[in-house]
């Protein structure tokens, strides 16, 4: 993600060398299987994570609207659509990063929800049947103002805090758009920032970094000088008090990265 220092993601069914902003040394992710019954071509399928790039699937076309709120969570993997009734193009697993996987959505018809995913390109989007998954709604909202490098949390219209943050530099920017908080992670060993909070979306102009594909999180930073400036590989730095806000967020809570 880019984190600002390495990390090592080993998994039972995945290994990765530093995977930037998302996994803390000596924290493994779960490999998560398909569900019971699911067929040897859907298996086959790429599996819409941090770690994957897929194709065939729809952009997010209104990248600065207000989400719902409205967020699911598949208890096992599901398929993911082009279209409803379509054929499927990925899996969705019920966990990665450690976490269980919510996703914000976007669009619902009859019996179908098109989600944000976690993948490569940024803003791509899928739809995955209703029945199965577990639904709720984050009255909360995380919104980054790149140009006065500020961050507000909301809760409903209730204003959390609004803190001076350190965004990505310019040749490592932050990613604009509407993404959502996908993990939280602690580091058993002391690190530059208690938590990372991994986010579904990744640098533009870093396709690797230490290793990992790129994904940008909020984490902590102990030198407080760095807020107010865009120094960062693309991650949102924010102060102590910011984090401790955003960990309390649900997954899939909407986040918006503005100019």
């Amino acid at each position: 993600m880019p984190l600002d220092a390495p990390y090592r993601l080993i998994g039972a069914a995945l290994v990765a060398t530093s995977l930037v902003a998302s996994t803390p040394a000596g924290v493994a992710a779960s490999p998560v299987a398909p569900a019971s019954g699911a067929s040897i071509a859907a298996t086959a399928l790429p599996q819409a994570t941090t770690f994957t790039e897929l194709s065939g699937l729809p952009q997010d076309t209104d990248t600065f609207g207000k989400l719902s709120g409205v967020v699911v969570h598949p208890t096992r993997a599901v398929a993911v659509h082009a279209s409803p009734g379509g054929r499927p193009a990925a899996t969705l697993p019920a966990k990665q990063l450690g976490s269980q996987t919510w996703v914000p959505v976007v669009e619902g018809r009859k019996g179908w929800y098109r989600v944000l995913l976690p993948s490569k390109p940024n803003h791509v989007t899928g739809w995955i049947k209703a029945k199965g998954l577990k639904k709720a709604r984050s009255r909360y909202r995380a919104i980054v103002k790149l140009g006065t490098r500020q961050l507000t949390v909301m809760n409903a219209n209730k204003k959390l805090g609004t803190w001076t943050v350190a965004v990505g530099g310019p040749e490592t920017p932050t990613p604009v758009g509407r993404t959502f908080m996908l993990a939280v992670m602690s580091p058993k060993k002391k690190t530059y920032s208690p938590l990372i909070l991994p986010l579904g979306t990744h640098s533009a102009t870093l396709d690797t970094f230490g290793g990992g594909p790129g994904t940008v999180a909020f984490h902590g930073w102990p030198d407080r000088k760095v807020f107010g400036q865009a120094v960062t590989h693309g991650c949102v730095r924010v102060p102590a008090r910011a984090l401790k806000v955003l960990a309390g967020l649900p997954l899939g809570t909407p986040v918006l990265i503005a100019p």
